[in-house]
């Protein structure tokens, strides 16, 4: 990300624009199958899903480039008398992430390389969940840049070396009824 992504993101979140707040169903379809532990949200922004993880008992980190969305978080999150690890950073520049987490968590934020890297930080037993836009010639809500969007197949491929448990590629309605287009992977590492 750039300076650019940082300024755009703190004044989306700063704007009072930002409404979601329910965390994502590939979340909560898999939340009763994972291990308690550690848990690491990735691009957070203003933490919903590492609230949902926080209220499931787990440790959670969570990451973004935006303080605004994650100074809505901490304040979600204090109101409801939970503790996160609330971490301000760049993912474009390293950074020396834990390596014994049971989930982390990667939504909406396509570097693919981020993903693999991010597969060998997983505990034994970790699971990663991950959903993308994926790139399609249908008339879909999301971003137009294809660059912000995955190929068929990529998900699969960044996590090669992790047990494939679930790998979608759809386009399915969103909660607002519109068409989009995803793909959804879950992974295990043996």
């Amino acid at each position: 990300m750039s300076e650019q992504d940082r300024i755009k993101w703190n004044q989306r979140y700063a704007g009072n624009t930002y409404r979601k707040g329910n965390p994502v169903s590939l979340l909560e379809d898999w939340l009763p199958r994972l291990p308690a532990g550690k848990a690491l949200d990735v691009a957070c922004g203003a933490g919903r899903n590492a609230i949902r993880l926080a209220q499931a008992g787990f440790e959670v980190d969570a990451i973004d480039i935006s303080a605004e969305g994650l100074e809505l978080g901490r304040q979600k999150a204090a109101s409801l008398g939970l503790e996160i690890s609330w971490i301000e950073h760049d993912l474009d520049l390293p950074y020396p992430f834990d390596t014994d987490y049971q989930v982390i968590l990667i939504l909406w934020y396509v570097d693919l390389e981020l993903v693999a890297r991010l597969a060998g930080c997983l505990a034994p037993g970790g699971y990663l969940l991950c959903e993308e836009h994926l790139q399609t010639d249908a008339e879909v809500v999301g971003p137009g840049n294809r660059n912000f969007r995955v190929a068929p197949g990529a998900l699969r491929g960044a996590v090669a070396d992790l047990e494939v448990l679930l790998d979608r590629e759809s386009i399915r309605e969103n909660e607002m009824g519109e068409a989009m287009a995803s793909a959804r992977i879950v992974a295990r590492r043996g």
